[in-house]
């Protein structure tokens, strides 16, 4: 080979394997707290990852946004008196929904847990003890805080927990999504949430609505806090808004058929 002609090939070479770099830096996903930005009132948010990156590792946002429906989850680090009127209101509405649980809930509060099953809503995995999965980077220290859920909440039902995981304080990192799926999990962030958490600063219904209404959109995935007074007070009204505005809901099973 010539000279010149070695020269143009390592040339192409090197440009290649800069292309490939480059994509795959844009792909890869950052270590972080999940976010959303919301562009548009009525449209779906933007997350921290796309659609696609995330699907590689099991794992969505949101689902099919060219139909109305969404998916009501909930978190519970705790039970703060609130989840027996949540649980009436989704019984009445016969709406379907999701409790992401810790094992101090399950511990603590095993009759309402079984309620939730017995309902037909799903319980999934919110970790035995909420740390910040994204510094388990251990694949059997990041499995233990699974499984040990998992068996607890085995001990509790006597049936096997629902395949579905939700990252504590939605804090993730790119290894963590593969250990989850490797373990046969499908990730669940949210695409619409607001603050509800703060036992303290408990929002009023009016603010609860001016950010739940304008930004509920098609195949969204809404986090709720049960810990929440405000939620307990609002849900019922909050599903007849949903409904006047054509909404269905979901399970977290049809969710995963749509991404």
């Amino acid at each position: 080979m010539r000279k010149r002609d070695l020269l143009i090939l390592l040339l192409a070479l090197a440009v290649a394997v800069t292309v490939t770099i480059s994509i795959f830096a844009r792909s890869a996903l950052e270590t972080g707290s999940w976010g959303l930005s919301f562009r548009q009132e009525g449209m779906p948010p933007i997350g921290n990852a796309g659609r696609d990156q995330l699907a590689r590792y099991n794992a969505a946002y949101i689902g099919n946004t060219e139909e109305k429906v969404l998916y009501l989850t909930f978190d519970a680090g705790y039970e703060n008196g609130c989840t027996a009127q949540i649980l009436d209101v989704l019984k009445a509405k016969e709406v379907p929904a999701a409790f992401f649980l810790v094992g101090n809930y399950i511990e603590k509060n095993p009759d309402l847990v079984r309620r939730m099953v017995k309902e037909g809503h799903t319980v999934g995995n919110h970790t035995m003890h909420h740390y910040d999965m994204s510094k388990l980077s251990d694949k059997a220290a990041f499995s233990k805080e699974l499984t040990d859920l998992e068996t607890l909440y085995r001990d509790t039902i006597g049936s096997e927990m629902p395949k579905f995981y939700r990252p504590p304080q939605g804090i993730y990192s790119e290894e963590n999504l593969k250990m989850a799926q490797e373990l046969g999990y499908k990730t669940v962030f949210w695409s619409l949430a607001y603050m509800d958490w703060k036992n303290d600063a408990q929002p009023t219904k009016e603010e609860a609505f001016q950010k739940l209404l304008p930004r509920i959109h098609s195949g969204a995935v809404v986090l709720l806090h049960s810990t929440s007074r405000t939620n307990a007070q609002i849900l019922n009204e909050l599903i007849e808004k949903w409904k006047a505005l054509g909404y269905r809901f979901g399970t977290l099973d049809e969710l995963f058929q749509t991404v």
